[in-house]
């Protein structure tokens, strides 16, 4: 995995899960003709997903895996809090996989890109699946949308030009991985190359249209507050007293009070049936 403080990235985490919650319960939809026993959610993170699995099939054994303990007693909070039963493992991807024992589902949700190499990855998560079990990844979709192109100061397009910058990270990101190894993103392809049969990809829309609530809002404070803090070398100087504006708590326009503040995006998720 990469070298990211994921504890200390708790409360963004546990925030944008919540804000994308509506493309789980859709993608869950898929799968409800399934009865699973055992359910695992690898790289559960604070348990949101995870919490969403456990309502939707209250007869499994649903376990949270992640590599960060301090994630995990987030999970574990937030099921006693929803009031669902929900176990926990702390189990690093993707070496602490074989440890986790067989499930009938599998969730893995923005994880496979962390590491090197991403069929490796697959095909030992496929070795997990009992026969007939399915597994699930969320990987791609399309970018985040949250403001007007022209937000009434700065350049217009904004977000463009952060995807754009983003992507540049992205890429450096997965080449500085160990054991890094380029790959042609199919994910239904990679599926079927793990094993798995009977592959199809749906892509989930997420729309909060404006206004949005407090939690999302503070989600897309926190978000910005890395995309200032991680962009700094990638934006140049008026993108990044655009930034510097929209995070100011007292400015009307910015995050904190600005009343046109939306979410847009869609997740894809890839689905493979283990052979019976």
């Amino acid at each position: 995995m990469t070298d990211l403080d994921w504890a200390a990235m708790a409360d963004v985490l546990e925030l944008e899960g919540e804000a994308y919650q509506p493309y789980v319960q859709l993608a869950l939809a898929e799968l409800a003709q399934l009865e699973p026993q055992r359910i695992t959610d690898v790289g559960s993170g604070p348990g949101v997903a995870a919490c969403q699995l456990a309502a939707a099939f209250p007869k499994a054994e649903v376990t949270a895996a992640d590599g960060t303990p301090e994630l995990l007693a987030r999970a574990e909070q937030r099921a006693k809090r929803l009031g669902v039963e929900l176990r926990t493992r702390v189990a690093e991807f993707p070496a602490g996989l074989d440890d986790l024992g067989t499930a009938d589902l599998i969730w893995t949700a923005q994880t496979v890109h962390h590491v090197g190499d991403q069929q490796d990855a697959l095909n030992r998560l496929a070795r997990l699946l009992t026969p007939g079990g399915v597994l699930a990844v969320v990987e791609g979709g399309l970018p985040t949308r949250w403001l007007p192109h022209d937000l009434g100061f700065g350049r217009p397009g904004l977000q463009s030009r952060i995807d754009a910058a983003m992507s540049e990270r992205f890429n450096q990101m997965r080449a500085e991985l160990p054991g890094s190894v380029a790959t042609v993103e199919t994910w239904a392809d990679m599926l079927r190359t793990a094993g798995l049969e009977g592959t199809w990809s749906k892509t989930f829309l997420v729309d909060r249209p404006a206004p949005l609530d407090d939690g999302t809002r503070r989600w897309l404070r926190g978000t910005v507050e890395r995309y200032r803090h991680g962009l700094q070398d990638h934006l140049d100087a008026e993108d990044l007293a655009t930034l510097d504006r929209l995070l100011d708590p007292a400015e009307p326009m910015g995050l904190d009070q600005r009343p046109d503040l939306f979410l847009l995006t869609a997740k894809t998720v890839h689905f493979g049936h283990n052979p019976a």
